[in-house]
């Protein structure tokens, strides 16, 4: 029997010898692997990017809402009905086990000037615990002090968006804008937070004390109600309880019986960051799921070619088997060509895939994420592939008779 690195060396020189043949049986090689990098890549990215939008949002929230209102037995949208009120906000504070920040929320869109600049935004009324529980920071200036919604106070806090729009490059802190035809102080300017896992600009927006927008912007026809409570748990651990204990106050508050719709809705954003997570890992997968079939076609092509190549080659290794090779090692020679002949596409792959992936980020902007674990998984399933496609060919030359080979024409 030959040693290994006999064999290792024959087999290179017969790739060698038909070059051509080697980089087209490894091409569907490469084009599998590449694929699987990108779309990995694409996949890992955008769930990073959807995992960080989310976390923009806070961790351990609750979203209160008035339920939707029906109108001749047709449900309306959620909020049409407003129910939540200033009070319900603060019972929830006083009595709900688990809280650690509550703050009322109303928004509607309004337009804004400064000078001769205008800017349509979001503005929405609320109190300083606000920005604590959407993880909101201040870059400048000051948030809301307690006297600010006690005296209805006419400040603003803006986004870096409306800062943009409205002042430019010019510190905005201190300046006085319009809203509506209301007059309101700037006091506090944003850190960017770029856009949410919906595509919203979150920095696009202007912060009220809600008493100041209940009475001297919105002019809502259901005085002291609110659009939202946003509440956040102390940790994930009590969240359950705090939603449990948020529905029996307000079903004791609004008077809703056991049989009765609940006029309020409560969202837990916990689990709905689970579900998008789960979503996209799930896509992710399918994504390189995909990618691989081309990998399995880029098997078969292997297989294919070595078939022809033992046919092409018998003669040759009935020489070989004549002059003491053993069966064992022609069939490990024909493995280690179609392993060579794999792994050699798999690490083209993986690079053309990485290139690939960088070009899409630069040109098409899309959020990538190549991980070694996709690079180990792409080239330990091109060495899997070359080794299984490879067996059967190899098998067969190993079979071959060294007389009725040494006869083949």
């Amino acid at each position: 029997m030959l040693d290994f690195k006999s064999i290792l060396k024959m087999a290179t020189v017969s790739l060698k010898i038909n070059k051509m043949r080697s980089i087209l049986t490894s091409l569907g090689i490469i084009i599998g692997v590449s694929a699987v990098i990108i779309m990995l890549a694409v996949g890992s990215g955008a769930s990073k990017k959807i995992a960080k939008d989310m976390e923009s949002m806070g961790s351990n929230l609750l979203m209160v809402r008035s339920a939707s209102a029906k109108s001749g037995g047709v449900r309306m949208g959620m909020g049409t009905r407003p129910t939540l009120t200033m009070k319900d906000a603060e019972v929830i504070e006083n009595k709900a086990r688990g809280v650690l920040a509550i703050a009322p929320y109303s928004a509607e869109s309004k337009q804004l000037t400064y000078g001769n600049q205008n800017w349509s935004t979001t503005v929405g009324g609320t109190t300083q615990p606000y920005f604590l529980i959407r993880n909101y920071e201040i870059e400048s200036g000051r948030g809301f002090l307690p006297e600010d919604n006690k005296n209805s106070t006419k400040v603003a806090i803006i986004g870096q968006t409306v800062s943009t729009e409205l002042f430019g490059d010019v510190d905005p802190i201190g300046k006085t804008i319009r809203i509506g035809n209301v007059p309101f102080k700037v006091v506090g300017l944003l850190k960017t937070k770029g856009s949410s896992g919906m595509g919203q600009d979150q920095d696009d927006l202007v912060f009220i004390p809600i008493t100041t927008a209940q009475r001297k912007v919105f002019g809502t026809d259901f005085p002291g109600t609110v659009s939202m409570i946003a509440v956040k748990a102390q940790n994930d651990e009590v969240l359950s309880l705090a939603q449990e204990d948020i529905t029996e106050i307000l079903q004791h508050r609004h008077h809703i019986g056991k049989n009765q719709d609940n006029d309020f809705e409560i969202r837990n954003l916990a689990e709905m960051q689970e579900t998008i997570k789960s979503t996209t890992k799930t896509m992710s997968l399918l994504l390189g799921a995909i990618a691989g079939v081309s990998l399995i076609v880029g098997g078969i092509g292997i297989m294919n070619i070595m078939l022809v190549s033992v046919t092409e080659r018998t003669k040759e290794i009935g020489i070989r088997m004549a002059i003491g090779a053993k069966a064992s090692d022609i069939r490990i020679q024909f493995l280690i060509e179609s392993f060579i002949l794999s792994m050699a596409g798999g690490l083209t792959g993986v690079a053309i895939g990485i290139l690939g992936a960088f070009l899409m980020h630069k040109f098409a902007g899309m959020n990538i994420a190549i991980t070694l674990q996709s690079i180990l998984l792409s080239l330990g399933f091109s060495a899997a592939i070359g080794i299984g496609f490879g067996y059967y060919p190899a098998y067969k030359a190993s079979l071959l008779n060294p007389i009725d080979a040494l006869r083949y024409e």
